[in-house]
């Protein structure tokens, strides 16, 4: 299973990516596509048409890492109720995509977060 760190983004690519590429051909996705820097080290996300598969391009310290994988059955879920375009997610999204959970419908319970002021 993949880690992400705190603070990294999660971007995905909207579109179906041609799984036979690798790292230069998912590096050019990312400054076409993404208009981002490929060394920020975060993560760029891509699905195939089929979405049976996944990979992962990431910059790790000194070198890029590519991660994968391939579901024998079933597909991963496609976020719809967002721009066409590419968009971001967060670790808990990724990793509920990664195991199969259902995000669409789903919701969060509220939590408390440091930036919230308390309502006197």
């Amino acid at each position: 299973m993949i880690s992400v760190a705190s603070g990294t983004r999660i971007f995905v690519y909207a579109g179906a990516a041609d799984m036979r590429k690798s790292f230069n051909g998912l590096s050019g996705i990312v400054t076409q596509h993404f208009k981002a820097d490929l060394f920020s080290g975060h993560l760029f996300v891509f699905f195939n048409r089929t979405r049976t598969y996944v990979k992962i391009l990431a910059w790790d310290q000194d070198g890029l890492s590519l991660w994968s994988k391939r579901l024998e059955s079933g597909t991963f879920e496609k976020i719809t109720g967002r721009d066409d375009t590419n968009f971001e997610i967060d670790a808990a999204e990724l990793i509920m995509m990664l195991r199969g959970v259902q995000i669409e419908g789903s919701r969060r319970r509220k939590r408390y977060s440091l930036g919230e002021q308390d309502a006197a």
